[in-house]
This record gives structure tokens, C-alpha cells and sequence, in this order.
């Protein structure tokens, strides 16, 4: 955005404050859908329509409740601009017309986000209340069947609505309304049916509950990483084509040269070959399935080691390979998407905001407009100070190459940038300000942070001593309760975080990710004090050990790998997300399939006949038949076992036999898909480690911080200027709560920049600089690491645009007048 703390000229301040303070009636240069009434658009109309205002009369006859409405309507649109490029929606899915603005507005609001939210998770949660369920969550078929239609009745709100705002053609072309649409449709119909019968039946569709809550608002990030896995999925297609090829070629092998062996029970058959070697690419049966005939001929070990070394040592590595050189490049490209979505829906915003006094940029007065149908909780001060950063050409106008700057700005956080960044210097007491100073001094000191790491690392060594003591002579540990270095430990590291917030101050300190950590784990210890002296959990006190993970950070390998954790943090959420939901579907299925089937002492005369065995008193029990699909919970952990892979094919016999063989179709589909969805997920996290060492690489701690922070720097007219503007609008908000906060502020035991000033008589400040900040986020980080593809991007899409748009096209018109204004700007100044 080039240098965005110049100190502004009296004459480039006199400029923006004319400009918001003309007072003239200034009327929209366009209007768009939403100033559009329904009759005026038609089937074919394109849809992003933008209408020059050529019939309004001249400026002095113009009503001022007319312009006030048309500029009403154009900062609403911009601002719906704006956010459909923040949450990624397709441009199609904007407000045909003014008619179907309440529509849209109506389900894109928080209040309707949460009620969605809850009924698509309330629909969830019905799956433990239904038949199979455990007998505590039970309820009866007609009250958990009202609820559900209750649910997909507010689900559908969203539908019905959106259908209302973007037609019917529109609508019928967007996949994930269509089959969210179907899905529901056909749980209506479902619903309506057991409320009727009374009664449940084979309703596999249940495992499709999850897409109401995939296209909630919330869910918007695991909606995109779902997407990005699914465009992961066919070269992973391709590579599990390739190993079934190589399993089913090594089974028919197998099957002629071990299949005469009577002893072998592997080989039998070629269906039972095929299943044999399909559990071997996953080693649980190994050597068990080689024994046979290894014990017959050593040279039989030929054929496993091949098949191993070809299908696990090299196909599911190269598969793995596939699947991250397909992440990586999506994860480019759906960054380069974003990137000129973003742009597009930029432009639509910057052209509903252009007047005809002024049809080369935005002015202050429209870009507060803009603001405060984007994020009403913005101050004035806020809104001068991102429009000032924006407006790196010191024009008093916003250009649209400006403009396209707007989503780094809008999450910014401002406070002036003092002298004494640190909390304590604007204390009123003097000697409360000298020993938080000299307590940041120490806790600052490099010395105390090795000390501290000693003390931990001691701490985790004599409780690894005491515990390998009293693992011999005691039964139960925790008779030994809490001991003195416990108390000891503790309160050091209570001490530690009380002195550090006392020198640091509470919002430096807790916007370290080691800091919160180390708060939490010694808050989850001081509980666990408290509950020894009431004899209950004392066990919470052995959480103050996992603060040796910061020894850890001393190593710089070490710090790499947990800084590649802060950075996936979301993306590993979002995988965690996507998990669920595919246990959740395989669960559905599994008790649908397996829920009225008892494995208790199943399997007779079968070689897995000893893991389901049960007898009352006996030791050599297998409990193998706990493992089932009676209810949710008893579905998760057994796929999860069956994630985990070792001794998996123990509960697939198991239901093959008591069941049918055909059963092993489900078990085999829900590994290959965990297989897939593993593989992913590692190529991600290798993603993102390499992501780290990159910018490292390539960014120093200045670049980081200027990514991040941004200063905006104001003479002293146009600071005083920006309090008056405060001040009238504190006034305006009445004049007891103006009374009450200035009583309140006197109260404060910090002294304000206006006092501080004062100290120093006769020196009046020559300007005020302002400080943005925003998250470090992995788009930021991007933003810098492609900063040379995204010239060319933009270029591209310049390049692009001009050959698209016809010559009097209203666009053109706009780039047009930019050049002119500019033009006119640089003769003036010359």
C-alpha cells in the first residue's frame, strides 16, 4: 500500500474535511440491483446490473429525501458487496432487486446465523434420542420427530428466502442449494412418516443431518477445507485404483500358489485371498497370514516381502505424494480465487459509491456510509483513520486501486502510538509506576526466562523420581496426595504469571500464545489445590507438569514445529470437524446395518472365536464384544478403533460371520475413506510446516511486523478537528451519558493524552500517530510470500477486464474519469 505514515499538508487536511463537511446534496453517480424494482427485471437480465442515473434533474431541484433513500441503498449494496467477498459467496447469489433485499437481509444477520446454527445442531443431537440410543437419552418417537420437524422447518427458512432473492434459474444452478434442498425435502417426508407411524424405520438418511449444519454461516471455513479436500480426492482416486490393481493381481497369485495348502486358511479361496491381502496393507495380520505357508517352504516369504515392499513402502507413499502435490496446488490457487474474488466484489462496492461531484474516488462521507452498514460498531475515529490509511495518494478521495485495500483494513484495531509503549507510564502514581517498571526489567531479562525453564525442568524430573518410587511400593498413587513441592511448584509459577501481568500489563502478556498457556495450566493446578483440600481431584495438580513443553521452545526445531501448530491451528479444527461428520455418517450406517446384532460369545469354530468369548469370573474374556453399534456413542469408539487400524479385522469378521460376508463391504469402504481423508490431512500439515519455514526464510521480524501494523499519522488541526467531531457526537448521544463518562474518565488511574499533554506548558503537539494492528493470519502471511504473483494476478485481471467491457460501458466511463482526475491532480500541483 506504499508508506502509510506521511505526515498530511493543512492544505491535503483542510481538503478531506471540506469534503465531508460540504453539507450540498451530492448525488449517486449509480445505483444498483436493489435500487431496482422487480418489474423491471426480466428472466435474462444479467444479473450485477448498474444503472447510470441520467433522469435525475439538476442537483438544486433534486427532493433530499430521494438522494438520502438512493444513497441509503448504495451503501447497503456495497457493504453486501463487501461481505460476500469476505465470506467467499458467489457474486450470483446478490439481490436481484430491491424487493428481495428483506429477504436477503433477513437470513444474514447474526440473530438468524445462531437460530440456524442451533436448529442444524439440534438435529444432530436428536441421533442420540432416536432408536438405537442409550435408555438415558431415549425419548419417545413423536416428541423426538416434532422436534425434527421442527428443526428443518427453520432450516428451510434460508431455502425459501434465497429462492426469493435470487430466482429460480439462479437457484436451480447452484449445487449446494439444490441438494441441500433435496436432503430436505426428503427429511420432511421422512419426519412426517414417523410422526404418523409412531414408529422408525430404516433411515440411513439420517447421515445426511450434517449438511444443514456444513452450510450454517459458522461453518464456513470447514465448508472451504471440506471443498479442498474433495478437490484433493481424484488424484487420490487414481492411486487407489492402482493398489486395488496390484492387491487383486497379488490375491490371484496368491490364490494358485498357496491355495492347495489345506492348512492355510488364507488362501482358500480367491475372495478370501483378496480379504487376506487387503488386511495385510494394513499389517494387522501380519506375519499371522505368512506363517502357514512359510512353514511349508521359506521362499513363500518372497511373496509377502514384494507385495509389502511394492503396495505399503512405495504405492501409499506415492500416494501420499499425489495427494500433497494436489493440496499444495489447490491451496495456491484457492488463495489466488479468493484474492480476485475479493477484487470483483471490490469493484461493485467502489462504483455504488461514486457521486457526481466526485466520479474519480470516494469521499470520507461515503466511506462512513459504507462503514456503517459493514460493522456499525465502528467510531468516527475508526473510520478517519482506516479511510486516511487507505488513501495513500493524500488525494482526499479513495481511487479504486485504493479501494482494493479494503479487507486489510476493516478488522484493524487502533490506539496511539505513545513514546513508553509500556502500560505503566501513564500511571498516576509515581512509585506504583517505578516497581512495575522495574518488574518488567526483570521478567523481560533473558536470565529469568532460562531460570524459569530450570525450574520447570527440575519440577519434571523430581516428579519423575517420586513417581518411579512410589510405583513400587504403593498401589494406588493417588493415596499419596498432594506434596510439599507441589505447593512449592505452584506458587512459583503463580508468582510467575502475577509478576509478569504486573510488568507486562494484561494485554501484552496474554498476546503471547506461551502465556496463555502457562495461565491456564497453573489455573488448572491452583484448582486442583483447592480440590485436595476438599479430597476430591487432586489428581488436576499433575496438569503443572505439561508446562515442560516450554523447555521445549528453547530449540529452535522445537519452535518451528509448534509455530506450524499456531498457524494450522484452524485448518487441524477443521479437520477434527470433517472427522466427526464422517464418523457421524459411517455411524448412522453402522446401526442402521449392526445395532440388533449381540457379538457376546459369537463366531464358533472361527479363528476369531476367542476375542468375542465372555464368561462371568473368567480372566481370558476377549471383549471384543463391547466393540458395536448399539447406540452413537458405542459407534464412535469403534470406529475409532477401527481408525487406529491394529486388530481392526477382528470386528469385521466378527460381523461377517454372525451377519453376512457382504458386511465386510462396509468396514473396507470406511478404511479406504479414512485412508484418503489421513492422507490428506498429513499432506496439509506437511503443507504447512513448509509454509513456516518459507516465510521464515524470506520475512524478518520487521517485515512480520509491518504486515501487521500499520500507522497513520495526524497533524495537530486534524486531531483537533477529530475530537471535536467526538465530541459532538458524544453530545449527541445525550448529555447525561456525556456527563457520566467524563466523570468516569477522571476516576481513571491513568492519566489521558490530553493530561499528558499538559504537563508540558507552552509545547503544543505537532502531530498524533495512530497505530492499526490486525491478526497474523496465514492469508497475511500469503499476502506477502506471493506478493510478486499477485502483481502479475492483478495485471492479468486488468488486462482481462479491458478487453471484456465494451467502450461506453459504465466502467470504462468510471476509468475514464480516474484518469482525468489524476490528470487534473498532477497539472495542479505542477
Amino acid at each position: 500500500m506504499g508508506e502509510d505514515d506521511k505526515m498530511p499538508s493543512e492544505q491535503e487536511g483542510i481538503q478531506i474535511q471540506i469534503m465531508e463537511e460540504a453539507g450540498q446534496i451530492d448525488v449517486p453517480l449509480e445505483v444498483g440491483n436493489t435500487a431496482r424494482t422487480a418489474s423491471t427485471v426480466r428472466e435474462s437480465a444479467v444479473q450485477l446490473q448498474f444503472t447510470e442515473l441520467h433522469s435525475f434533474p439538476a442537483i438544486e431541484c433534486l427532493p433530499l429525501d430521494e438522494v438520502t433513500k438512493s444513497w441509503e441503498l448504495n451503501y447497503r449494496e456495497a457493504a453486501i458487496f463487501l461481505e460476500e467477498g469476505i465470506n467467499n459467496d458467489k457474486l450470483t447469489s446478490h439481490p436481484s432487486c430491491h424487493e428481495a433485499l428483506p429477504a436477503y437481509l433477513l437470513v444474514h444477520n447474526k440473530w438468524y446465523y445462531a437460530l440456524d446454527f442451533a436448529a442444524s445442531l439440534l438435529l444432530i443431537l436428536l441421533t442420540f434420542t432416536e432408536k438405537p440410543a442409550n435408555p438415558l437419552f431415549r425419548l419417545p418417537v413423536g416428541v423426538h420427530s416434532s422436534m425434527e420437524l421442527m428443526a428443518l422447518v427453520i432450516v428451510s427458512v434460508e431455502l425459501i428466502m434465497k429462492f426469493r432473492w435470487v430466482g429460480f434459474k439462479i437457484f436451480i444452478h447452484h449445487p449446494r442449494s439444490m441438494v441441500k434442498a433435496l436432503t430436505l425435502l426428503i427429511m420432511i417426508a421422512e419426519s412426517i412418516v414417523v410422526l404418523v407411524r409412531q414408529s422408525s424405520h430404516f433411515r440411513v438418511t439420517r447421515a445426511l443431518r450434517p449438511i444443514f449444519l456444513l452450510d450454517n454461516h459458522h461453518f464456513g471455513g470447514v465448508r472451504r477445507y471440506l471443498r479442498q479436500v474433495l478437490q484433493s480426492v481424484p488424484p487420490a482416486i487414481d492411486m487407489l485404483g492402482l493398489l486395488l490393481f496390484v492387491i487383486l493381481f497379488y490375491s490371484v497369485l496368491g490364490f494358485y500358489i498357496f491355495g492347495s495348502n489345506v492348512n492355510d486358511p488364507y488362501f482358500s479361496t480367491l475372495q478370501q485371498a483378496f480379504i487376506s491381502l487387503f488386511i495385510l496393507l494394513t499389517t494387522a495380520n501380519f506375519p499371522d497370514v505368512m506363517m502357514p505357508s512359510y512353514a511349508v517352504t521359506r521362499w513363500s516369504s518372497v511373496f509377502f516381502i514384494t507385495y509389502l515392499s511394492i503396495v505399503l513402502y512405495f504405492l501409499m507413499n506415492l500416494l501420499l505424494a499425489a495427494v500433497y502435490a494436489s493440496f499444495s496446488s489447490m491451496e495456491r490457487k484457492k488463495f489466488q480465487q479468493l484474492l480476485l474474488h475479493r477484487r470483483k466484489a471490490a469493484q461493485h462496492a467502489f462504483r455504488l459509491l461514486l457521486s457526481r461531484s466526485n466520479r474519480g474516488g470516494i469521499t470520507l462521507q461515503h466511506f462512513r456510509g459504507l462503514l456503517r452498514n459493514v460493522d456499525p460498531s465502528r467510531t468516527y475515529r475508526e473510520m478517519y483513520l482506516m479511510f486516511r490509511l487507505l488513501n495513500t495518494s493524500d488525494s482526499g478521495i479513495i481511487n479504486l486501486n485504493e479501494f482494493y485495500h479494503i479487507y486489510d483494513v476493516l478488522d484493524m484495531k487502533w490506539r496511539i502510538r505513545n513514546e513508553e509503549p509500556f502500560w505503566f507510564s501513564r500511571l498516576r502514581s509515581r512509585t506504583l509506576a517505578t516497581m512495575a517498571q522495574q518488574v518488567h526489567r526483570l521478567v523481560t531479562w533473558t536470565f529469568f526466562d532460562y531460570f524459569v525453564c530450570l525450574v520447570i525442568f527440575l519440577g519434571g524430573i523430581l516428579i519423575l523420581t517420586r513417581t518411579a518410587a512410589i510405583s513400587v511400593h504403593m498401589s494406588n498413587p493417588l493415596e499419596l496426595g498432594v506434596t510439599w513441592e507441589t505447593y512449592a511448584f505452584v506458587s512459583f509459577y503463580a508468582l510467575e504469571a502475577c509478576l509478569k501481568m504486573f510488568g507486562m500489563g494484561f494485554h501484552v502478556y496474554f498476546s503471547s500464545g506461551w502465556n496463555c498457556f502457562d495461565f491456564a495450566v497453573t489455573g488448572v493446578s491452583l484448582i486442583g489445590l483447592a480440590a485436595e483440600i476438599l479430597g476430591q481431584w487432586s489428581f488436576l495438580v499433575v496438569a503443572r507438569h505439561s508446562r515442560i513443553l516450554r523447555v521445549f521452545k528453547l530449540r529452535k526445531r522445537y519452535r518451528d514445529v509448534f509455530g506450524t501448530i499456531f498457524i494450522l491451528g484452524q485448518r487441524l479444527l477443521c479437520a477434527g470437524i470433517v472427522f466427526l461428520i464422517l464418523y457421524y455418517a459411517y455411524s448412522i450406517v453402522g446401526m442402521e446395518l449392526f445395532a440388533e446384532y449381540d457379538l457376546t460369545n459369537c463366531c464358533k469354530n472361527s479363528t476369531v472365536e476367542a476375542n468375542f468369548r465372555f464368561e462371568n469370573g473368567s480372566s481370558s474374556n476377549g471383549y471384543y464384544y463391547l466393540n458395536n453399534f448399539e447406540n452413537v456413542i458405542s459407534s464412535y469408539v469403534t470406529l475409532f478403533e477401527l481408525t487406529v487400524i491394529n486388530n481392526w479385522y477382528i470386528i469385521m469378521e466378527g460381523y461377517a460371520v454372525t451377519t453376512s460376508q457382504w458386511s465386510r463391504i462396509y468396514f473396507m469402504c470406511f478404511y479406504l475413506t479414512i485412508m484418503i481423508l489421513l492422507s490428506i490431512v498429513v499432506a496439509s500439515v506437511l503443507d504447512g510446516f513448509m509454509f513456516r519455514i518459507s516465510y521464515k526464510e524470506q520475512m524478518t521480524k520487521d517485515d512480520e511486523k509491518r504486515l501487521v501494523e500499520k500507522t497513520v499519522t495526524l497533524n495537530a488541526e486534524e486531531y483537533e478537528r477529530l475530537l471535536a467531531v467526538e465530541s459532538a457526537e458524544q453530545l449527541s448521544k445525550g448529555k447525561l451519558w456525556h456527563n457520566w463518562f467524563a466523570r468516569l474518565r477522571k476516576q481513571e488511574p491513568f492519566r489521558t493524552l490530553e493530561e499528558t499533554t499538559l504537563d508540558l506548558p507552552d509545547i503544543r503537539p505537532i502531530s498524533v500517530t495512530f497505530t492499526g494492528f490486525r491478526r497474523r493470519t496465514k492469508d497475511v502471511l500469503l499476502s506477502f510470500m506471493y506478493k510478486d504473483e499477485i502483481s502479475c494476478w492483478m495485471k492479468q485481471a486488468d488486462h482481462e477486464e479491458k478487453q471484456q467491457q465494451p467502450k461506453n460501458s459504465p466502467s470504462k466511463r468510471v476509468e475514464i474519469r480516474q484518469r482525468q482526475h489524476r490528470g487534473s491532480g498532477e497539472t495542479n500541483s505542477d
